[in-house]
């Protein structure tokens, strides 16, 4: 700090015109110090002190100084709070959108009958994304490319894994999906995905039906094969089994990008976004887990944009943050996982912290009136998603508005009262299946 005082300060202020007028500097030193502010502040305290005439072009130009500033330090706030964290920890591309270039590739190369080197595809937020291929053989019946997935900067088991599509001709018109070697297959109810089937959920399954179909030009139908050479090595670092999906990896995204996050760069992209919200004058707050539950909340609230913040995992330290700020209203909108652990009391909801409870929401389903030969049944369900479907559908309404009360009294009760909290639940699709509201 000594050595900025000496070396950069004092010099300035003795350039600036603190102690003698800029008339006696020359022409070429005159222009460069008039961009500097601290000039314009000395011409100004100069003229006020000595009791000359006073610079009103420095005034302004102190006024354009100041604007440009606060200009900058707002635009930076509005729409960069999340570009900082962003600026460390390098993006990446899902299971799903690597499947989904693959499969593109390959029936580009069984239709022209040529190498393809580069695709480029739609994710679902209809921006345009390009992948390079790793490998790519065709003949006049199938055509077979693959992508290796880059993963960014997050921690996932499948960085670096080789992703493959073959494509061929079929009889029968349309295009029909299968997984191949290295892709799980579901054995247990529950899943998004239906028992029997590969492990390819619905988002990727649109993406590469919508991939396919951009390129596709004859009536003729084709078969699209996904294919991991390492999935079921790469399955056993994951959840898989434990799940019921067996022989590989699944093929996932809601979106197609896969965002890392340190636990504290996830914070601060709270903690800023909390800030823009509060700053626009937003009072009432929804926390989503995510950004497809973000998307049908956006849905559900006529809302600012600035009002929607996506909390993740740490509900416990959004929260904090809402009350810290004095917000008066915060909505939270997950589905039935997060949501359940919630209404447990565990506010740090990632799988690595927290697990579901099923004797919990057994007890739960009990305390809403469900018959005890089905609360029996629930009690065997592998997640909370299959315990909703145990549930039967004259269930589910009184169960999951049960587990909005206890998470909406649970967040409540973490902030003491600081603000009425209201719980949404919904499912994959969002259809809302339950809510409830405390109030402050």
């Amino acid at each position: 700090m000594a050595t900025f005082s000496s070396l950069v300060l004092l010099p300035m202020t003795f350039l600036g015109g603190t102690f003698f007028s800029l008339s006696q500097l020359p022409e070429a030193l005159k222009i460069v110090l008039c961009i500097i502010p601290l000039t314009h502040s000395s011409q100004c305290l100069r003229a006020v002190s000595l009791g000359q005439s006073f610079p009103w072009l420095s005034l302004l130009a102190l006024t354009a100084f100041g604007t440009a500033f606060l200009v900058g330090m707002y635009c930076d706030g509005k729409e960069g709070h999340r570009l900082r964290v962003k600026s460390v920890l390098r993006h990446g591309y899902t299971t799903g959108a690597c499947a989904a270039a693959a499969a593109k590739a390959a029936a580009l190369a069984l239709l022209s009958q040529a190498a393809v080197k580069e695709v480029q595809i739609t994710l679902p937020d209809e921006k345009r994304v390009n992948f390079v291929l790793s490998h790519c053989a065709f003949d006049t019946r199938e055509a077979t490319c693959s992508v290796i997935k880059d993963a960014g900067d997050d921690p996932d088991v499948t960085a670096g894994a080789e992703i493959y599509a073959t494509v061929r001709w079929e009889d029968e018109p349309g295009i029909t999906i299968e997984g191949g070697k290295g892709v799980g297959m579901v054995t247990k109810p529950g899943l998004e995905v239906p028992v029997g089937m590969p492990a390819i959920n619905k988002v990727p399954r649109m993406m590469i039906t919508q991939s396919v179909e951009e390129v596709m030009e004859a009536p003729r139908g084709l078969k699209v094969i996904i294919s991991i050479p390492q999935g079921e090595e790469l399955a056993k670092r994951t959840l898989n089994r434990r799940l019921g999906i067996i022989g590989g990896i699944s093929i996932l995204g809601t979106s197609g990008v896969v965002i890392p996050y340190s636990v504290e760069a996830y914070k601060v992209s709270i903690s800023q976004a909390l800030d823009i919200a509060v700053a626009g004058g937003c009072q009432e707050v929804v926390l989503t887990t995510g950004r497809r539950s973000e998307k049908f909340a956006q849905r559900e609230f006529s809302l600012a944009e600035e009002s929607f913040v996506q909390m993740g995992d740490f509900a416990g330290y959004a929260l904090e943050e809402c009350a810290r700020r004095g917000v008066a209203k915060i909505i939270i909108w997950g589905m039935v996982g997060k949501l359940s652990k919630i209404a447990n009391g565990d506010l740090y909801t990632n799988v690595s912290d927290s697990k579901i409870d099923v004797n919990f929401l057994a007890r739960m389903a009990a305390s809403c009136g469900v018959p005890q030969s089905v609360v029996a049944t629930s009690q065997e369900a592998m997640n909370a998603h299959h315990f909703l479907k145990t549930l039967g559908e004259d269930n589910v309404k009184k169960v999951c508005d049960g587990l909005c009360l206890l998470a909406a009294q649970s967040c409540r009760r973490h902030v003491d009262g600081a603000f009425a909290v209201e719980c949404v639940m919904s499912d994959y699709d969002g259809t809302v299946l339950g809510r409830a509201y405390v109030e402050r």
